[in-house]
């Protein structure tokens, strides 16, 4: 396993927008070979995210440099009949097939699961939809946006009051969550396709992911749960398990769940003992009782230090908390580095997101630059049995770039 669990699994990326070709990146960082298929000329759409209006303005593909690294791409042109019959062979000699293609423009391409699975029983086909292939939303385009943020309830629950208004989700927020429930269901099919010999048709739909995402919530709904109002920030349920705001401008939260173990730690680690035996919060009922007014005491304290400072006086002492994180701290983050969250590409010093999950005694493969369009069309058509005249004509014709 020298260059990864999936050395010389052959993965064929025909998706964009996000989830679905990242589970693809995934498989690539285990070692898989990923051929992204591409229309010829400006390729993958999903190149021109970062030009897009509201976007961070970069000399860098940022959004192509995450989702397509370690790939090769093939400009082919699946509305041609010449370009479906060569996807048909490349899928005949593939491992894992991935596509998000609406079900009735895979019916209108030729690429369905019906039409796919007999030209090779192994195949594991991957097909990702906004929501679901089935019903009269089967066909409904989503981004994660609407599918998985809003579709959920999340959208809704995150909200500081019934008043505000929903907020907006951030690009790729449930998509990547989602790339790894793919990645998940299709290595579960390789491993029955190991028991079996046979391959599979793997599904997943951003709003199937969006509920499980919402699940605790929406199980209680489920249950017919009384649920309370919403409440503002100062009037929380429990100022152990809420969020405050530093001198500096920074917010810190306390997730201090074992909040009788936790209570004179963190009245010591304040500064302010005397809190620990006062009468108003003495016991863990009488400071949910009085939540309101213990927030305002912590307003106040922790108000009157940096973040920083209060890092190091909260670290070490057995208290929940964590950083509300800007995307500046990233750029110094020695934890992250440390644990090979930020990796740097291939012969490169520019980091790069790595994937979350990591296994003893297989290296994950050095990230590599994605393609440009097409890079990688006359290596892999030669790899899959074409010849140069059947290249220039492919060429001649439009069918490859």
């Amino acid at each position: 396993m020298e260059n990864g669990i999936f050395e010389g699994l052959r993965v064929i990326d025909c998706a964009s927008f996000i989830a679905a070709p990242a589970a693809a990146t995934v498989l690539s960082d285990f070692g898989a070979e990923v051929i992204k298929i591409e229309p010829p000329g400006a390729g993958d759409p999903y190149r021109n995210l970062p030009n897009l209006p509201g976007y961070p303005i970069s000399p860098h593909n940022y959004a192509w440099l995450l989702e397509s690294r370690n790939k090769k791409s093939l400009a082919l042109d699946l509305g041609k009949p010449e370009g479906r019959a060569v996807l048909h062979r490349l899928v005949a000699q593939a491992d894992v097939f991935i596509t998000n293609f609406p079900p009735a423009v895979r019916q209108r391409l030729g690429i369905t699961y019906e039409e796919l699975a007999p030209l090779n029983p192994r195949l594991i086909y991957t097909s990702f939809t906004g929501y679901g292939e089935n019903g009269e939303e089967a066909n409904k385009p989503g981004f994660d946006s609407n599918a998985w943020w809003a579709r959920s309830g999340l959208m809704d629950l995150v909200r500081a009051t019934d008043e505000t208004t929903p907020a907006r989700s951030v690009a790729g927020m449930g998509d990547h969550p989602c790339a790894m429930a793919l990645f998940g269901a299709i290595v579960t099919a390789l491993y029955k396709r190991e028991r079996t010999g046979q391959g599979s048709h793997v599904r997943s739909n951003l709003m199937a992911n969006g509920m499980w995402a919402n699940g605790v919530l929406a199980q209680a709904k489920l249950c017919k749960a009384t649920f309370q109002p919403r409440r503002p920030r100062e009037h929380a349920l429990n100022a152990v398990a809420n969020h405050y705001r530093c001198r500096d401008g920074r917010w810190l939260i306390l997730s201090l769940l074992n909040e009788e173990k936790q209570w004179p730690a963190l009245t010591r680690c304040l500064e302010r003992e005397d809190l620990t035996d006062d009468p108003r919060f003495a016991t863990k009922p009488d400071r949910h009782a009085r939540s309101v007014e213990l927030i305002a005491i912590f307003d106040d304290i922790f108000a009157s230090k940096d973040l920083a400072e209060w890092r190091k006086r909260l670290d070490g002492n057995g208290l929940v908390f964590g950083v509300v994180g800007i995307l500046d701290d990233i750029l110094d983050d020695q934890q992250m580095r440390d644990n090979d969250v930020l990796v740097p590409f291939e012969n490169d010093t520019m980091l790069t997101i790595n994937s979350p999950i990591w296994i003893d005694g297989s290296e994950k493969t050095a990230p590599r630059h994605p393609p440009q369009v097409g890079e990688h069309s006359d290596e892999i058509l030669r790899e899959a049995g074409f010849g140069e005249d059947d290249i220039r004509q492919f060429r001649k014709s439009g069918v490859v770039a």
